[in-house]
């Protein structure tokens, strides 16, 4: 089922999202089915289940979206429940940034060029992979919404103020999305 995306000031953004419960199949399953649906109308990229109000650690990431800019892409679809960071590399990347959460804000973060990760897949077995490229800055950013992280939390204090006036008014509803939104 749709459901609403959390914006910008909603405070389950901030939270740090609790471990899901890997036993509870049929709820997991209901809330991957949730993520999946949401995301395909939004057309986005990744969400995390803070974004639609659920602070578990459970995020989903499609980038067929992008796969005309990033050929590799073309299929690339995860779903993590749990995830844990088990590497990253000294060497950062630096990608320009958005997020259904705080729509029409755009900016450069650096991350990691490259991580490895442990976590439980849909099919409930848990697994073990490395990505790179913007694979990894997808799962990176939809990782970091499980700690309550927003990647304009991670931009230049200079751009931060740049952007600090959309960022008022998005935390007022003073914004428009082609999605179903809301602030809590």
């Amino acid at each position: 089922m749709i459901q609403p995306i959390y914006l910008y000031g909603s405070e389950v953004l901030r939270q740090k999202a609790a471990e899901a419960d890997i036993t509870k199949k049929e709820e997991l399953t209901a809330l991957i089915a949730d993520l999946k649906d949401t995301l395909a109308r939004s057309e986005g990229v990744g969400l995390a289940a803070p974004q639609i109000g659920v602070s578990l650690r459970v995020l989903i990431v499609d980038g067929d979206e992008m796969k005309d800019i990033y050929p590799y892409l073309k299929d690339f679809r995860r779903t993590m429940i749990n995830p844990v960071l088990l590497s990253e590399s000294s060497e950062q990347c630096e990608y320009e940034e958005g997020c259904l959460s705080v729509p029409g804000v755009y900016c450069s973060v650096r991350r990691p060029c490259s991580m490895r990760l442990r976590y439980w897949g849909e099919d409930f077995q848990q697994h073990e992979e490395e990505f790179d490229k913007f694979a990894c800055r997808m799962v990176q950013h939809e990782m970091s919404h499980l700690d309550g992280v927003l990647f304009t939390d991670l931009v230049a204090p200079i751009r931060r103020k740049m952007i600090s006036k959309k960022l008022v008014n998005i935390s007022h509803g003073k914004v428009a999305t082609r999605y179903n939104s809301k602030i809590k």
